[in-house]
């Protein structure tokens, strides 16, 4: 099991929002921050395939044994983002439901999001699941 990241390419500009990398399958993937127009210290993080092989599914995870290092790899890009974006007071990610799963309540991916963010998020931020939606937002000193 493999969870060296990938190397990845970070925006152009320091205060961008998309960073792209590939697996060691040629898998293509991006992970994009979307801040929120009514408060932009809340960053939703967004993740997925551009391979035109997965036809629209374009925010999903590939089942090619690279899952760990997919991870780890998002992971890094995360951190390099919050260094980038100190301000930032809440992130979100959502579960995108599978079509076997309810689509109020996409556990699986979720779950995985979940063993990952104690890397990312220090005791300063809190969890907070709502519905498909995990919250993580920081605590006032």
């Amino acid at each position: 099991m493999n969870s060296t990241p990938y190397t990845y390419i970070p925006p152009i500009i320091k205060s961008g929002s998309i960073y792209l990398f590939t697996t060691e399958s040629g898998v293509d993937y991006e992970v994009r921050f979307a801040r929120k127009k009514d408060y932009l210290l809340h960053a939703t993080i967004v993740f997925g395939v551009l391979n035109e092989e997965f036809e629209g599914e374009e925010y999903s995870l590939t089942n090619r044994g690279e899952v760990y290092r997919v991870m780890a790899t998002i992971v890094e890009i995360v951190r390099a983002y919050m260094k980038e974006h100190p301000n930032v007071r809440i992130y979100e990610f959502v579960g995108e439901p599978r079509a076997d799963e309810d689509t109020e309540f996409p556990r699986k991916r979720l779950n995985l999001y979940g063993r990952y963010l104690p890397k990312i998020f220090d005791r300063k931020w809190r969890f907070e699941l709502h519905g498909n939606k995990m919250m993580i937002v920081r605590q006032e000193d």
